[in-house]
């Protein structure tokens, strides 16, 4: 049923039940938000999409309030801009003025509506409050004097992640965003997945740069540093430099990394083949030896943390795979060491990923053998850009170059790791031929690709009905464990990433992509497994050459001893 109604004295058809946001965005008409957030519930809590409607008293809150018949709608009259600059010098009136120093500058909400409402001057000033910098957590650095209090963070944490680790606290003037009793974020539920990153406006919230700590490392005469980088990095890196969204870069920014110094470069999505050749088999000898199932992927560390939080009892269920990243820092600090000649003291390992919980899980104590961890630094995407940029180069002017070998051919299944649902086609893919000896007739597998938070499909492996599950946003897998534990059984194996759409949107990326933009970053992936030849993590010949020359087989001690590791109940550790 539609409705019509008049915006900016042009007639508009409007369906029942749209709000005002709803349908100016829809007509390509905008209007700024600082609360908002897509298919949320919207609050109207910030106020800065008021707009005039005639007949109402007041301004009306355009993301939550439903057209009805009739309304004759000004979104930019001279009240409504009068508004929202108000709300805005009110912001400013106890921002801190750091602006040149801000990591957020000239990519700050804040900051483009302070310029589009030609605020120029300070006509409000207000007493500056004091808060202390959280860097506690070893993934995200909390800010909080640079919170304008919108609560983007807090829904994304709670109905996104159903962590719930921050929250407002306190009332009236004197609230703020805080922790369980105001601790650390080390102490709180927070599995790191720096969604909050994304959706926060200012620079209140932000990884923790470990930039000059890799700086430091090239500096240094006697390391060798090595860099790899996650398979989403190439399709998202791009727009950091007003590149269309989608780019793949892959060769270009080998380039880069040569010409920053690092000594090797390498392609996570090897080892993400490498995974898939180690998941796929403890998948088969589970389902074989009546193993626990369903198998829960462990590629994520914001998952793997949560369900070591939130459901420790079902930690069996989680494979005891290594990720991707530590897999190839496992094999660098061991195989290439040996091959090289080089002394593990002696490599400074340092990973691009789109996930700031990337870096809490290097640092975890599995991941450090005798005082040599596998990774010893990680940047994110957005830390990757500015890496790029201290060191003046023009991406535009580069030729693209392969990364080193023997580590770093892969196949497009191991691309596709950084799509949710990716991990799961690929480990089929490979599960199906070993089981049957031969390709599947189409590699494709349609229902668990796309966007959506939930996806399940049944597979047919010769006579074995397969039943897996594919979910982003840890509310949706805490939803598909309680229907486990209530007893369903019909599932075998569930791929789990922590941020929606999966490493591609991840925590690290570029902050303000939207929809299209994750979409075409996505397509990308797709399109790459479409072209090439080499689509499956079996066929890729490096893979088989290390496990002929080094690891044997899967599952082998060896690969025990280098891929896999083990999770624990961290229930009582953190303020739940």
């Amino acid at each position: 049923m539609s409705v019509n109604i008049i915006i900016n004295n042009k007639p508009v058809t409007a369906r029942k039940r749209e709000t005002i946001l709803d349908v100016t965005s829809r007509i390509g008409l905008k209007i700024p938000t600082l609360c908002y957030l897509k298919d949320l519930f919207p609050t109207g809590a910030c106020r800065m999409c008021v707009v005039e409607v005639e007949g109402y008293r007041n301004l009306l809150t355009a993301c939550s309030y439903p057209v009805e018949e009739g309304m004759v709608i000004h979104t930019h009259s001279e009240r409504v801009l009068e508004a929202r600059k108000t709300i805005v010098e009110l912001l400013l009136s106890n921002h801190p003025d750091d602006c040149l120093y801000c990591h957020r500058n000239k990519n700050c909400e804040l900051q483009t509506l302070a310029e589009n409402l030609n605020v120029r001057e300070r006509r409000l000033t207000g007493a500056k409050n004091i808060h202390f910098v959280d860097q506690s957590s070893q993934s995200i650095v909390r800010d909080p004097a640079k919170c304008i209090l919108c609560g983007r963070c807090v829904r994304v944490c709670e109905e996104i992640e159903a962590v719930s680790a921050i929250d407002f606290i306190k009332r009236g003037s004197q609230t703020f965003i805080g922790t369980a009793y105001n601790k650390g974020m080390n102490l709180s539920s927070c599995v790191n997945c720096g969604q909050c990153i994304l959706v926060c406006p200012t620079g209140a919230l932000r990884e923790k740069s470990e930039v000059e700590k890799v700086q430091e490392a090239l500096h240094d005469p006697e390391l060798t540093v090595v860099v790899q980088h996650a398979p989403s990095i190439s399709v998202a890196l791009g727009e950091e430099f007003n590149m269309k969204p989608g780019k793949e870069i892959s060769g270009i920014m080998h380039a880069a990394f040569r010409r920053i110094g690092f000594n090797y470069v390498f392609d996570t999505s090897f080892s993400a083949d490498l995974t898939i050749m180690e998941e796929g088999h403890e998948l088969i000898d589970r389902l074989q030896k009546g193993g626990k199932t369903p198998m829960f992927t462990s590629c994520c560390p914001g998952w793997v943390k949560y369900i070591e939080q939130f459901h420790p009892d079902m930690l069996e269920n989680v494979s005891t795979c290594k990720s991707p990243q530590q897999m190839m820092g496992a094999l660098v600090k061991s195989y290439f060491s040996e091959v090289e000649n080089i002394p593990q003291e002696k490599i400074f390992q340092v990973s691009v990923m789109p996930c700031t919980a990337k870096k809490f899980e290097a640092n975890r104590e599995e991941m450090i053998k005798k005082g040599i961890a596998d990774i010893d630094a990680v940047l994110t995407t957005r830390e990757l850009a500015s890496l790029i940029r201290l060191y003046h180069i023009d991406m535009d002017q580069l030729e693209p170059e392969p990364a080193d070998s023997p580590l770093g051919m892969r196949s497009t299944a191991g691309k596709m790791f950084g799509a949710s649902g990716g991990v799961m086609e690929a480990a089929l893919r490979t599960a199906y031929f070993v089981l049957q000896g031969k390709e599947m007739d189409d590699l494709k597998i349609n229902n668990i690709r796309g966007f959506e938070g939930r996806k399940e499909a049944k597979v047919m492996i010769g006579d074995l009905e397969l039943g897996v599950a594919v979910v982003s946003g840890l509310a949706n897998a805490d939803k598909l464990i309680k229907e486990i534990k209530n007893g369903r059984s019909d599932i075998h194996f569930v791929e789990v990433m922590a941020c929606p759409g999966g490493c591609l949107n991840g925590g690290g990326q570029p902050i303000g992509a939207n929809e299209n933009a994750l979409k075409a970053r996505m397509k990308c992936l797709y399109d790459i497994d479409d072209r090439e030849n080499i689509r499956t993590s079996h066929g890729n010949p490096q893979i088989k050459e290390l496990y002929e020359k080094y690891l044997k087989e899967p599952l082998g001690d060896k690969s025990h001893h280098l891929l896999h590791t083990s999770y624990r109940d961290r229930s009582k550790e953190v303020l739940l």
